[in-house]
Parts: structure tokens; sequence; C-alpha cells
């Protein structure tokens, strides 16, 4: 095997999921009703795999479990879908960083998956406010994943609900999650099928690097 190149890559990650708001799993506790289902969605601002630029690549996927993850009860079943504005270098690159095997976060992300379902290449709308007043993203025909930033009467203007120094942060150590309540949540591939409106949903930066030392 060629010898891994240096990788680093920084961007938005967010996910809209059946638990009721706010999603237990950020907590390191077990889903609303023992089972959680929902989509994933990252998009690269900025990164590198060695040569290779992945600025303003996205990836979405759709996964389900159930039990507590973050206590080694239960694995996640999964299906990936990958950019298909990538070129064949970009590819690559992408399938090795999010399919765990060139280390960094992702390397320790993928100890919590079970099962892949299936994994293709895939038109990827992605957009995400840069107040994170809402975020969305889209594989037309296939998912569709839109949220609003959760607020309330004692929520200062111009502000967010915000967790820090989360137990159970999908993004790694020391992201910070701005909550918010999902307006679509629909899934319909790999045999993932739902459609549903109000649950919880969550934005996390992430900023990863590998291989590891």
């Amino acid at each position: 095997m060629a010898e891994v190149p240096r990788w680093h890559i920084t961007g938005d990650w967010f996910d809209t999921c059946n638990c009721s708001i706010p999603c237990p799993c950020t907590f390191a506790q077990p889903p609303t009703t023992g089972d959680c289902e929902g989509i994933l969605a990252w998009h690269i601002r900025t990164g590198n795999y060695g040569d290779v630029r992945l600025d303003e690549l996205s990836v979405m996927a759709l996964g389900t479990f159930t039990g507590n993850i973050w206590e080694g009860q239960t694995k996640a079943s999964m299906a990936i879908f990958i950019d298909e504005r990538a070129d064949e270098r970009q590819r690559d690159a992408l399938q090795m960083i999010f399919g765990g095997r060139v280390g960094g976060w992702p390397g320790t992300f993928a100890n919590f998956i079970g099962e892949v379902r299936g994994m293709e290449f895939a038109r990827i709308d992605f957009h995400v406010d840069d107040d994170l007043a809402s975020w969305r993203a889209e594989i037309p025909g296939k998912l569709t994943s839109r949220a609003e930033a959760l607020g309330g009467p004692t929520t200062p203007p111009g502000k967010r609900v915000q967790v820090y120094n989360a137990g159970g942060c999908e993004t790694g150590p020391g992201g910070v999650a701005t909550y918010g309540k999902a307006t679509v949540d629909s899934a319909d591939a790999f045999g993932f099928k739902w459609n549903r409106t109000g649950r919880s949903s969550k934005h996390i930066g992430f900023n990863w690097s590998g291989p590891d030392a």
C-alpha cells in the first residue's frame, strides 16, 4: 500500500434524526426512543489529501442504530453518498478519509459502524447560513435534510442555542453543537425510508487531520 499522505479538512457537519430535541446522543445518552435513525451531512470548506484539493466537496450518509452507541452497546448501519463533482483522485481521497482508513476522527468514528449498506456518487446540494440561522442538504429524489436554528424566549438576539464540551460530539472532541429543529427529514434509499418534521437537528463544525502520529 502506498504511503498515506498528510491530510487536513475543515468544514460543517449537521444531522436530522428522529430524536426529541435535544438529541441525547450528543450527551452520550441512549436515543429518545431507544432507536436512532437519521441523515448526516458533511461539507468541506477547505481541505487537502496530500496534493489533492478537496475544497467545497460534500458527503452525506444515512444511519440507524439501537442503544447507546457511545458505550459500545451497538454499531450503526449506514449508507454513504459522495459528491459526484469529485474527480477520480478526489473520490479516492474522500473514500479513504470518510471510510476511516487514514486515521483522524473518521478513523475513530469507523469503529461505531457495523454495516455499510451501500455507497454511491450523487449530486449533493449543501448550504449553511453564515449566522447558523438554518442549514440544509439534499440529494434530489433520495434525501432531504433541512433545519432552522432553535431559539426561545430567553435566547439573546443574534445568539444560538449551543452545547460546549459535549459528551458525545459527533465530529470529535471540542466541537460546538448548535441546536436546531428539523423542517424536513426525508429519506428513501438503500432500504432507509422515513419522512418527518419537528425533530432534532444540530450543526457542528469539524477540523480533522491525519494520518495519526
